[in-house]
């Protein structure tokens, strides 16, 4: 696999009652870069959602993805989209909710481990490596003893729901930065900020 094409695939729950939790940030994340390719997105044999596009006038081939299935098994759809539009590990970038980071904060890495994210384990399965990018979006962590479970399956607060729209939007400039100019221009940018 030699393509220079992207496949960026924004995780999530389907269906109406998962759409504003916190576990379906990445899945937010990837109506805004639809919003910026001009398009809509379509239903594939794969399993997910998928736009293809271009991010920017001339800008690197992209491949959005928002899989179908449920969280946890996320990674069939993504290795098979990966397989599809014959793009290559290094060039698969998982938009996912973190909770070990504050939320608002944004962060990017490839490879490394999964932080107990079951949809990302699945991805690392799937793929036979662990060696892909990942755009990690600050969700913060559960008050209190709240399991994580049920944190992560609730809409984000009020106070947070005002800074949403930034928080997406910074989301979706990281993954287009990240296409465009590397993980390292990435990470100088968003980890400082």
């Amino acid at each position: 696999m030699t393509s220079d094409t992207w496949l960026v695939a924004g995780l999530g729950n389907p269906g109406p009652g998962y759409a504003r939790n916190r576990h379906n940030v990445g899945h937010m994340v990837l109506d805004e870069l639809a919003g910026r390719v001009g398009g809509t997105f379509k239903v594939h044999k794969a399993r997910a959602q998928v736009l293809e596009g271009r991010l920017g006038v001339g800008g690197p081939r992209v491949v959005l993805a928002k899989p179908s299935t449920y969280m946890n098994v996320t990674g069939g759809p993504v290795s098979a989209l990966s397989k599809f539009f014959s793009v290559a590990p290094d060039h698969v970038v998982a938009v996912h909710d973190e909770i070990d980071i504050p939320f608002g904060t944004i962060k990017l890495k490839i490879g490394g481990g999964e932080g107990g994210h079951n949809g990302l384990r699945d991805i690392s399965k799937a793929l036979a490596t662990k060696d892909y990018h990942r755009v990690r979006v600050g969700v913060g962590r559960p008050p209190g003893r709240m399991d994580t479970a049920d944190f992560v399956l609730r809409d984000f607060a009020t106070a947070e729901k005002k800074e949403l729209p930034f928080l997406v939007g910074d989301a979706a400039d990281a993954v287009e930065l990240l296409v465009r100019e590397g993980l390292q221009a990435a990470q100088q940018r968003f980890h400082g900020a």
